[in-house]
């Protein structure tokens, strides 16, 4: 199978038909966990619950994102829930572990630990795999999504959009039904154009990459450089931060040559103070920004400008949407670097599930 992306011909690999997969997934997705709150009638337990959402790397990130939508929830990642457990655990009456494969050992170990100190709090799981540990543990109840999300490649792509928008869907405060037709709609409409943009910013990569986002889209910004990162194995130092905080030192990473993506706020007032740092940026000479949902009269300030999937809504609600834009930069990023995108680090210094936990139990004080 071949696709044409101006004029050049190459291999459609499971990364790229993952990320194109992923509008006609969503409404699919949407189905699913309505089928799963009225089966094991999840609506008067999660109404006014205070929940800890919980998963490892992508999905600690996707935890994250569906937290900012869920009144009185919490993310942790479960490499910390798991060493610091009692600690987070106070006052939680739900726990819902998120996960592509399901099998990650912290993600499995952190379920055990749960039941043993807290057997009273409900555990949930939201995962792409059936055959998983999460899947067929006895301790929760878990949510299957469909199995095309269970990404074939090593990153996640339409596995973490999905496991977000999953979560959205299941959060007290549903908003789903009204912004995904929207959602798809744009995402097919603006897909050919995301991927010509990304594939023109990859072409400039030389030394180092920026995402910039503010709350509650930051996890845009960390699941976009790790795309980066995991697609290049390393090649690229990528570095994550809010657009106010990157003044407070970490805008020394910045040089004129770094390639910036800016995701811009729907909000007003948040996208005022992202504007302000765009033109202090400007002024200072530093970076090769790329525009987000810039609109026509911002646009002059940007050397690249890419649509935005939902340029009217929430911010709390964009995350699993606007990540098609650094999505396809890895992917791009990743051929430009002479790697496999389906299994960017040949040598197996990370794998698709990782490796190498060894899970302690209790030792003495």
């Amino acid at each position: 199978m071949k696709v044409s992306l101006e004029g050049t011909v190459r291999a459609v690999h499971h990364t790229l038909s993952e990320i194109l997969q992923q509008p006609m997934l969503w409404p699919v997705t949407l189905e699913k966990i309505s089928q799963a709150i009225e089966q094991h009638h999840l609506r008067p337990m999660l109404s006014q619950a205070r929940v800890l959402l919980t998963g490892a790397g992508t999905s600690a990130y996707a935890a994250t994102a569906i937290a900012t939508h869920w009144p009185r929830a919490v993310a942790v990642p479960s490499t910390d829930l798991l060493i610091d457990t009692e600690r987070y655990l106070a006052d939680v009456d739900v726990v819902i572990s998120i996960g592509r494969s399901g099998n990650s050992p912290e993600s499995i170990a952190t379920v055990r630990r749960i039941h043993h100190l807290r057997p009273a709090i409900q555990q949930l799981a939201i995962t792409c795999n059936a055959e998983g540990a999460l899947a067929k543990s006895p301790l929760l109840r878990s949510i299957m999504l469909d199995p095309r999300t269970n990404d074939q490649s090593l990153v996640m792509t339409s596995s973490f959009s999905n496991l977000v928008v999953g979560g959205l869907c299941l959060a007290p405060q549903p908003a789903m039904e009204a912004v995904l037709p929207v959602a798809c709609a744009n995402a097919q409409k603006h897909m050919d154009t995301i991927q010509q943009s990304a594939r023109r910013v990859a072409e400039f990569v030389q030394d180092r990459i920026l995402l910039l986002s503010s709350s509650p889209l930051f996890s845009w910004a960390q699941e976009g450089a790790l795309k980066a990162l995991e697609m290049t194995s390393g090649k690229f130092p990528v570095l994550a931060e809010t657009y106010l905080g990157l003044r407070h030192g970490p805008m020394s990473f910045v040089r004129p040559g770094t390639v910036v993506l800016c995701l811009l706020s729907n909000d007003l007032l948040r996208r005022r103070y992202e504007m302000d740092l765009v033109r202090e940026l400007r002024s200072k000479g530093l970076g090769h920004l790329v525009g987000i949902g810039a609109t026509q009269s911002e646009a002059g300030l940007f050397a690249d400008v890419w649509p935005a999937v939902l340029p009217n809504a929430h911010d709390m609600l964009r995350t699993p949407f606007e990540i098609l834009g650094p999505q396809m930069f890895g992917y791009h990023l990743s051929l430009n670097a002479g790697l496999n995108p389906d299994n960017p680090s040949p040598d197996g210094i990370i794998n698709r599930v990782v490796q190498g936990v060894a899970i302690y139990e209790d030792l003495p004080h």
